[in-house]
């Protein structure tokens, strides 16, 4: 997953910024993206507010953990669609190996895989958290720029294609939770290009 640039952490550095939504969530995305585990009760006591406060501000643990990968999704699936080639099918499928490439190289995102392995997949991968409709709305929109741009026709509506896509990627990216397999873009990319007769 793509380092937020310093323009994605703006204002992180303020001294004297009073506590706020927007700092205790740029807190807990630093430590998130420097392998730390999220404990709520830490980031309270170092942005000195309680609980309370901070839960009205950030929601629960599992809310926090999804929204800072929601965060970090936009600028890793940016980079992969511009590192891309090709038109249409091909292209997404590149998209595809791109964006899985980097969460496999990813060193704090593999650390919480390590870390928390069953509430990661069940926050990356299930309808108990927005993240994967997140994703499956990124790859539905390029579907539907590379069908408008006439780079792409299926018989399948788009909605469905970029939901089987991101299950694809699960499957591959998360082998070694699911099947004891090593995670593998490589298998990625030459699955959705299958899918999408690139």
């Amino acid at each position: 997953m793509t380092t937020p640039r310093p323009a994605d952490l703006a204002g992180t550095s303020r001294s004297g910024e009073r506590p706020d939504a927007g700092k205790a969530f740029r807190m807990a995305r630093r430590a998130f993206v420097a392998g730390e585990r999220l404990d709520m009760q830490q980031l309270a006591a170092r942005l000195g507010v309680d609980r309370t406060t901070l839960f009205r501000w950030l929601g629960n643990r599992d809310q926090l953990v999804v929204n800072i990968l929601i965060s970090l999704t936009d600028p890793t699936l940016r980079d992969a669609a511009e590192a891309a080639e090709g038109v249409g099918g091909a292209r997404i499928a590149m998209v595809a190996r791109n964006y899985a490439q980097t969460l496999i190289e990813t060193q704090f995102f593999q650390a919480f895989l390590r870390r928390e392995a069953e509430r990661a997949l069940r926050l990356l991968t299930s309808k108990a958290s927005p993240l994967q409709g997140y994703i499956v709305g990124c790859f539905e929109r390029m579907l539907e720029q590379e069908h408008d741009r006439g780079h792409l026709s299926h018989r399948m509506a788009l909605h469905d294609l970029a939901y089987l896509i991101v299950r694809i990627i699960e499957s591959f990216l998360y082998a070694d939770m699911i099947t004891g397999d090593e995670p593998d873009a490589e298998k990625i990319h030459a699955a959705v290009a299958a899918l999408l007769h690139a």
